[in-house]
């Protein structure tokens, strides 16, 4: 990176630090908001931290010590390739403060660039918490040299580089085929689509062809086995683990090297590109066959809903962030109708002893598990950023305003989550009543999902970003919605198909009917005093 490159990276940290917020800011809701967003942050870092200490234990007890090093490269390089093929649109085409950037004196090359670096410094805690961890629990285990600590830590600050910029460059060509087409927001957010789906389908034929080699040859891989014939094809990995255990020089050259270079070549392209694809990305076009004809008329609420809608379909970033959980929910509930759902549930818990039966009072939150991740009132009003003053100039009251946002998050949810909810009881033949008590409590969890986003909205609203993926994918509103939001999910997943088996089923899902809905009548008022 040259000067200009180092002066345009370190403006863009330092105006949209929220470290840098605190200190010159005088608001102290505003002081406290930013503490509880670090709080909250260091608390998942730790949880990562701990989980990923756990794991190493996990591979040291079981006489694993030696795939450690391959096993941190490959988990930070496929987090690193996931986030950023959901990030690279918002954070290097059609981001908000495009044209101030480029009306500065640098080259539209050092511009992507820079933005490709922001993101890697903003990704930066995730991947140093998992390097950290793993390095711990392989330091407990494999008591290596003094030199190996260094060596682990300045490495790994290269390994998520190289998926990096191929999810970023993967971003580019999808970018670069929407650009020039008339519903460019829509052909974008269905190639992010393809290929999100691409890579699960890759994920599960990779799986299956490794099992299939496994009858063939009559003996199981090992676990050390996988990972080696991982490394040979993922080189990054290899180069990572020849260079700390056994301090391979050309493969500390190959693996800072290939990052810097593949670094230099992606750009090339995409900043010849670059001016033009965002250009055409913030244009619009006019339908030559437009006719005059009379508006509908909607509710208040309906057309606030509608005004979501239309939000999340002209930002693909948004789109593919806020639907994919839905689109999960119908090809889990199509693949339920499709396959016989004993086998499915063999295949997913490793043939563990759970039958259909048990899961029955599971099924409304295995289903709530895809779709309720993401709530799309938790990112709405901190969406409306430097236009809220427009949305408080309006003559409508801020209780209504929210109820249409959770209008519309209720209309996204629900069908996709009482399809996907009906498909899994038609394919496990569960009895009518039940499976009306399933729909019941699929929709009180949906309303729970749009009332405790919209609090978490309303409480951590941010509303001096400058992308809007710190608000989608950053938020602490975001991260307060899902984890607490997550891991109660799965106890109670665990839970309902304990008691399952020694309780009613119906009474079950007639008790978590009534707690789900209080507790979204108690969000629902909570919200309406929040709006106050």
């Amino acid at each position: 990176m040259n000067k200009n490159s180092i002066v345009l990276l370190r403006t863009l940290l330092k105006s949209t630090s929220q470290w840098n917020i605190y200190k010159n800011c005088k608001d102290k809701k505003k002081k406290g908001r930013i503490i509880g967003g670090f709080i909250g942050f260091c608390i998942l870092y730790l949880c990562l931290i701990a989980y990923c200490i756990g794991m190493s234990i996990g591979y040291g007890k079981m006489g694993l010590v030696g795939i450690m090093p391959a096993v941190c490269a490959l988990t930070i390089s496929a987090l690193a390739f996931i986030f950023t093929v959901f990030k690279t649109n918002g954070y290097l085409f059609n981001f908000k403060e495009y044209d101030m950037l480029m009306s500065l004196p640098f080259n539209p090359g050092t511009v992507a660039g820079c933005k490709f670096m922001y993101m890697y410094v903003k990704s930066l805690p995730w991947n140093v918490s998992i390097s950290v961890a793993m390095l711990i629990g392989y330091a407990i285990y494999a008591a290596p040299e003094i030199w190996v600590y260094p060596v682990w830590l300045i490495l790994s600050l290269f390994l998520p580089v190289i998926p990096m910029l191929v999810a970023a460059f993967i971003g580019f060509l999808i970018a670069k085929v929407s650009a020039g087409l008339r519903k460019k927001n829509i052909i974008q957010t269905i190639l992010t689509f393809i290929f999100v789906l691409a890579i699960f389908a890759l994920r599960f034929g990779i799986e299956a062809f490794v099992k299939d080699e496994e009858k063939i040859n009559d003996a199981l891989l090992s676990a050390s086995e996988t990972i080696k014939n991982t490394e040979s094809i993922y080189l990054p990995a290899k180069w990572f683990d020849g260079a700390v255990s056994s301090f391979s020089v050309s493969d500390i050259l190959l693996l800072t090297g290939c990052s810097i270079l593949l670094f230099v070549i992606i750009f090339i392209p995409v900043g010849r590109s670059y001016r033009s694809i965002n250009s055409k990305l913030k244009s619009h076009a006019a339908s030559k066959k437009f006719k005059m004809t009379a508006q509908k008329s909607r509710s208040i609420e309906n057309a606030i809903a509608y005004k979501e809608f239309k939000r999340m379909t002209g930002s693909t970033t948004y789109m593919v962030n806020g639907s994919l959980g839905m689109i999960f929910a119908v090809l889990i509930g199509v693949a339920a109708l499709i396959f016989d759902i004993e086998s499915i549930i063999a295949k997913v818990l490793q043939d563990a002893p759970v039958s259909k039966e048990m899961l029955y009072p599971a099924f409304p939150l295995i289903i709530y598990f895809m779709i309720g991740m993401v709530a799309t009132t938790a990112i709405t009003p901190s969406l409306e950023g430097k236009n809220y003053w427009i949305v408080k100039s309006l003559p409508i009251p801020e209780k209504t305003l929210y109820r249409g946002k959770m209008l519309f998050n209720m209309y996204l949810t629900v069908p996709f989550a009482v399809f996907g909810t009906i498909c899994l009881c038609i394919s496990a033949k569960v009895p009518v009543l039940t499976t009306l008590l399933e729909v019941v409590l699929m929709v009180a969890l949906c309303a729970f999902s749009t009332a405790w986003g919209c609090v978490c909205g309303i409480k951590h609203m941010r509303l001096d970003w400058e992308n809007e993926i710190e608000v989608i994918k950053q938020s602490s509103a975001v991260a307060i919605y899902m984890f607490p939001n997550m891991f109660a999910t799965m106890i109670l997943i665990v839970l309902v198909v304990i008691l399952g088996i020694h309780m009613n089923l119906n009474l079950i899902l007639l008790v978590m009917i009534l707690i789900v809905s209080l507790l979204a009548w108690l969000c629902y008022k909570k919200v309406m005093r929040l709006s106050k």
